[in-house]
Order: structure tokens, then C-alpha cells, then sequence
């Protein structure tokens, strides 16, 4: 599976943020963040931008670590 699952993973964990939280900040079911956190699904392309824009609603900082875990910037 894709980086965006070990990126999201990493980042819910490192800000405490739960997958039913993200999952209702974006609208969709806790089994879909839990599928790609457990890398079982990638997020569609058009999901990224919803998953930075909960991101950035719940804590800005964990955004912006996202972005750059998932485009390798480290």
C-alpha cells in the first residue's frame, strides 16, 4: 500500500489524534481512516485533500506534517 497510510498513521499518533475524530471531521466512516491507517486501503487522490483539510481543522501543525510524510520531504 501507499505512503499516505504510514503518513497518516504517524501523524494521528504523534498528536493524539483519534481516527473517529478525523473521521467525522471529514465526513466519512471511522472504518475508512481505520482502512488506510492499517494500510489495508489507500485514500483515493481526491481524499488527500480532504484529509489535509480535517488535518488542518484539528491541528494545523499535524497538516503540515502530512504533506510532507507523504511527499517524503521527512
Amino acid at each position: 500500500m501507499g505512503r499516505a497510510g504510514k503518513a497518516l498513521k504517524q501523524v494521528l499518533t504523534q498528536y493524539g489524534i483519534s481516527q473517529n475524530r478525523l473521521a467525522v471531521t471529514m465526513g466519512v466512516a471511522r472504518s475508512t481512516v481505520n482502512q488506510w491507517v492499517n494500510e489495508v486501503s489507500d485514500p483515493l487522490a481526491d481524499s488527500v485533500p480532504a484529509i489535509m483539510t480535517a488535518l488542518e481543522t484539528l491541528e494545523p501543525s499535524a497538516a503540515r506534517n502530512f504533506i510532507n510524510l507523504y511527499l517524503d520531504r521527512g
